[in-house]
């Protein structure tokens, strides 16, 4: 029997400690960042799509970031980040959804993604995801996606994954989204090996 999307990533978050996971960053440092250079208000809407447990949330608040949305198809992650941010929680809006099945309400000013996007192995999938990160997306808001380098891995978490190079992004973004900066970045795992992740930031221009 085929487990659903969500049942895989609850078990994930359910049976490992963040710290096990081998996308883990301490301080997602260069997510952060890339956020801060777009420049945009700390009163601007921002989406975390699939948020997990990440660090940025907390990070975000943090820069005094006031209006986050964590997008996350696993309520088990959710529940760890909200007990992990104590108070501080009630500050962000908590949404429980499959981004492939979501329908945005709202429009943001900055769309997040650390490692999701990888996950959309085929064509359809990745339109989807696409759509609704298009629709999501004010005119002039900012894309900023890490996704598996060239030479990142071909799985990740007992799943196949599309890996990205730069070209290959341009052929599926450039039409309505102008590329602002990107960078290559080799993640280290909680076990020691390497993963090759690219960072990319890009402006709506439709």
């Amino acid at each position: 029997m085929a487990v659903s999307r969500k049942e895989h990533w609850d078990y994930v978050y359910g049976s490992r400690s963040p710290a096990e996971l081998s996308w883990f960053q301490s301080v997602p440092s260069r997510s952060l960042s890339m956020i801060r250079e777009t420049g945009i208000p700390t009163a601007a809407p921002i989406i975390d799509a699939g948020a997990g447990v990440s660090a940025l949330i907390d990070l975000l608040l943090g820069a005094d970031y006031s209006n986050v949305t964590a997008l996350e198809i696993s309520g088990s992650a959710i529940a760890q980040s909200r007990a992990r941010l104590g108070d501080s929680a009630t500050r962000v809006r908590w949404v429980q959804a499959d981004v492939l099945e979501w329908t945005p309400m709202e429009r943001y000013q900055l769309w997040h993604d650390r490692a999701v996007f990888h996950f959309m192995i085929d064509s359809l999938q990745a339109e989807k995801y696409l759509a609704t990160m298009r629709a999501a997306l004010a005119p002039g808001g900012y894309f900023v996606l890490a996704t598996f380098g060239p030479e990142g891995p071909g799985r990740c978490s007992g799943l196949d994954v599309q890996r990205y190079s730069i070209e290959q992004l341009l052929t599926l973004l450039e039409r309505d989204l102008e590329l602002k900066s990107y960078e290559l970045e080799l993640h280290m795992t909680p076990t020691g090996s390497e993963q090759q992740f690219l960072y990319s930031c890009w402006q709506m221009t439709g």
